[in-house]
C-alpha cells in the first residue's frame, strides 16, 4: 500500500530522508581460482592486493536496467511505497549510449511518466545521484525519489587485463528518499563533492565516444573500448580525496571524526578503504566491507554496502554514519546521516 508523504511546515528546513533500501546481485559468482585459470596472476595476489575473493557477473541476457529494476523494486517495497516522483539512476554502463536507462527503469517499475534520468560520475555516481535527488526534494519539485546505482561492469572489462578483470563485478542497489526535516534520523547531511578532470585519463574507456568514435577503430584497437586504469594513481588520489571529503562532511554536520560510528567507503580496493580509515583514525571494526564477496561494483558499490551492512546488523538505529566515494573523472563525494530506526534492507 502506498504511504502518504507527511506534510512539512513551509518554514521547516528540507532534507531527504532515507526510507527504503534494496539490492540485487546476479546469481553467478566468479571465484579468483576461475579468473586465474586464464589470467597471468594468482589468487594470493588478488586477495592480498585487492581484497576480493569472488565477484558476481551478470549473464549475457541481463543488462543494467534489469538489475536496476530488481533493486528498485526491493527499495520501494522496503519503503512501503508504490509510487515515487522521480527516478535518478547512477551508472557508467547504461543499456545503450542513447537513450538514458532511467526512463526504461521507471517504465518497467510502473511509475508512469515521472521524470527519470541518468547520472554519470563513475564510482562516485550514487552519492552524486542522492545529492541531485536531495536538491529536487529541497526545491519542492519532488517529495519522494528513487535513487539507483546499477552497473554491468563485465560488459566493459577486458577479461584478459590482469589490472581490471579481477577487480570489477556487477550488481545494483537502490534507496528511496523522502522529504523530511533537516536533522531527522535518516536525513542526508551536507555534501562535500568535487572533481579533478586533469586526471581523467587515469580511469577511462579510450574509445567509443565522440573523441574516438567506434567506427574509426581498426581491428587491433577493439580493446580500447574496455576500461583502462592506472591503479597506483587511483589509489593515491582516492585515499587523499576521500579522507579530506569525510573530514569536511563531518565538520559540516557538526561532528568530530570520533563521533563517526560507521564509515561506508566505496568498495574499490581493500587497501584504499584501509588507507582512508587509517588516515582518519577510524578503527577497522567501524568500517563495514563487502568487497571480498562482490568486488568493485562502481556506482552500485555504496548502496550494495549499505544494504548488506544493514541486513547483517552492522548498521543500527542512532549510529552516526559517514559515506564516501571516489571514481573516474576524478570525482569524489561524501555525506553523513544518522541511521534511522525501522529501516529494513531487502536483498
Amino acid at each position: 500500500m502506498t504511504t502518504a508523504s507527511p506534510a512539512l511546515p513551509p518554514q521547516a528546513p528540507r532534507s531527504a530522508r532515507l526510507i527504503g533500501l534494496g539490492s540485487w546481485l546476479p546469481q553467478r559468482r566468479v571465484t579468483n581460482a576461475e579468473l586465474c585459470a586464464s589470467l597471468d596472476t594468482s589468487e594470493e595476489w588478488i586477495r592480498t592486493r585487492i581484497g576480493i575473493a569472488t565477484r558476481h557477473v551478470a549473464d549475457p541476457a541481463t543488462a543494467t536496467s534489469d538489475m536496476a529494476v530488481e533493486a528498485g523494486t526491493r527499495a520501494m517495497k522496503s519503503a512501503g511505497v508504490e509510487h515515487v516522483d522521480a527516478v535518478v539512476l547512477a551508472t557508467a554502463t547504461p543499456d545503450h549510449p542513447v537513450p538514458g536507462t532511467a526512463p526504461t527503469v521507471a517504465h518497467r517499475l510502473g511509475l508512469g511518466h515521472v521524470p527519470a534520468f541518468d547520472v554519470g560520475a563513475g564510482c562516485s555516481g550514487f552519492v552524486y545521484a542522492t545529492t541531485v535527488a536531495t536538491a529536487l526534494i529541497q526545491a519542492g519539485t519532488s517529495r519522494t525519489v528513487l535513487v539507483v546505482g546499477a552497473e554491468t561492469m563485465s560488459a566493459v572489462i577486458d577479461p584478459a587485463d590482469r589490472t581490471t578483470a579481477p577487480i570489477f563485478g556487477d550488481g545494483a542497489g537502490a534507496v528511496v528518499l523522502r522529504a523530511a526535516r533537516a536533522g531527522d534520523p535518516g536525513s542526508l547531511g551536507p555534501v562535500v563533492w568535487g572533481s579533478a578532470g586533469e586526471h581523467s585519463d587515469a580511469i577511462r574507456i579510450p574509445a567509443g565516444g565522440s573523441r574516438r568514435p567506434a567506427h574509426t577503430l581498426a581491428g587491433g584497437e577493439a580493446a580500447d573500448r574496455y576500461v583502462r586504469m592506472q591503479g597506483n594513481v587511483v589509489l593515491r588520489h582516492a585515499v587523499r580525496h576521500m579522507t579530506r571529503a569525510v573530514r569536511d562532511a563531518a565538520a559540516a554536520a557538526g561532528w568530530a571524526i570520533e563521533d563517526i560510528d560507521r564509515l561506508i567507503i566505496h568498495q574499490a580496493n581493500a587497501r584504499i578503504s584501509a588507507g582512508v580509515a587509517d588516515a582518519l583514525g577510524i578503527s577497522p571494526e567501524r568500517v563495514p566491507s563487502n568487497i571480498a564477496e562482490v568486488g568493485n561494483t562502481s556506482a552500485a558499490s555504496i548502496p550494495l554496502l549499505l544494504a548488506s551492512a544493514a541486513a547483517e546488523g552492522r548498521l543500527a538505529a542512532g549510529q552516526r554514519v559517514a559515506v564516501a566515494a571516489f571514481g573516474a573523472g576524478f570525482t569524489w563525494a561524501a555525506t553523513t546521516l544518522v541511521w534511522p530506526a525501522g529501516l529494513s534492507a531487502l536483498t
